[in-house]
């Protein structure tokens, strides 16, 4: 079972200047063959087919534990594309690139690729085999650096920016691992395929904080008490940086996501958002709920972030 936190991974901008064909690209990293939806279920599936598991528990753990983090991936991407279309104008409705937004979607993520094809199962590879299972994960995640790369250089709206920036480091951690395990089960040098692409990770502005803060260096372990046989594989020194893999006991905190405005010009809760809101408050009412919405966003008017925020610090 996953633990959700109601958290996005990185810290995303408030929607801006509305970029559908911006959106429509990155849908490639939600549903296309090498998209966070594939990630996570390729993990998911591997993990649930594992046999032998105590045997071979470390790679067991690895898998599945990574799997989890995927499946925040997914609800990052999705939250930069809803930034993105927010405000979008209807008219651009007509145009084919991105008529699925409207039509399907709402302005919001569709379980998609950049021309609309939807995600599919076939992506999904689960042999049975580790050998072969942990090289298709490096591959996989391969081509999933490649893919970030494309749609930051194709794209500048700043949520994809810092959407690529992010997931170019935290997807090279999952490489890494990958490579790691395939080294210690196999004997392979896997370090001379790094960096692969070809293309520095600090090269990326919207990346360095993140190096900075040592991200590209820790797998975070996102159970209270499981898969704690990680630390058996991921260690030793990173392939480009030479600097200690580490991994961290407890997920990161991460950052409230911005709850984005309604979209009545296509019914996005509704055409009258404001009736839903008022039977939302006479329900929380009668089921004795504080005055102030209990959920964290990052824009809360009634600045209830901030608190939580200082009683944390």
């Amino acid at each position: 079972m996953i633990l959700r936190i109601d958290r996005l991974g990185v810290e995303l901008p408030p929607p801006s200047t509305p970029d559908p064909a911006g959106a429509a690209a990155v849908q490639e990293l939600m549903g296309g063959k090498f998209g966070e939806m594939s990630t996570l279920m390729n993990y998911t599936f591997q993990s649930m087919n594992f046999r032998f598991r105590q045997g071979a528990r470390p790679f067991y753990d690895l898998i599945a534990n990574i799997a989890a983090e995927e499946y925040g991936h997914v609800e990052l991407v999705g939250a930069t594309i809803n930034t993105m279309l927010t405000d979008v104008d209807l008219d651009d409705a007509h145009d084919d690139a991105y008529k699925q937004h409207y039509l399907f979607g709402g302005k919001g993520a569709l379980p998609a690729d950049s021309h609309g094809k939807p995600w599919n199962g076939s992506y999904v590879h689960s042999s049975g085999d580790l050998v072969e299972d942990l090289t298709h994960n490096y591959f996989l995640e391969t081509g999933a650096r490649s893919g970030k790369l494309r749609v930051y250089e194709m794209c500048d709206h700043p949520a994809a920016r810092a959407l690529t920036g992010y997931l170019l480091v935290r997807g090279g951690v999952h490489q890494v691992a990958y490579a790691r395990a395939l080294e210690r089960l196999t004997g392979a040098d896997m370090t001379k395929l790094f960096p692969s692409p070809r293309i520095p990770t600090d090269k990326i502005p919207e990346s360095q904080p993140h190096i900075a803060q040592g991200l590209h260096l820790k797998l975070y372990r996102f159970s209270p008490q499981d898969y704690r046989e990680i630390v058996a594989v991921f260690n030793g020194p990173h392939p480009e940086t030479g600097e200690d893999l580490m991994v961290v006991d407890e997920a990161p905190e991460g950052f409230p996501p911005y709850d984005l405005p309604a979209q009545p010009d296509v019914f996005a809760p509704d055409y009258a958002p404001e009736e839903i809101s008022e039977i939302a408050q006479k329900l929380r009412k009668a089921a004795g709920l504080p005055d102030h919405v209990t959920g964290i966003v990052a824009n809360d008017g009634n600045g209830l972030v901030g608190k939580v925020k200082d009683k944390l610090t």
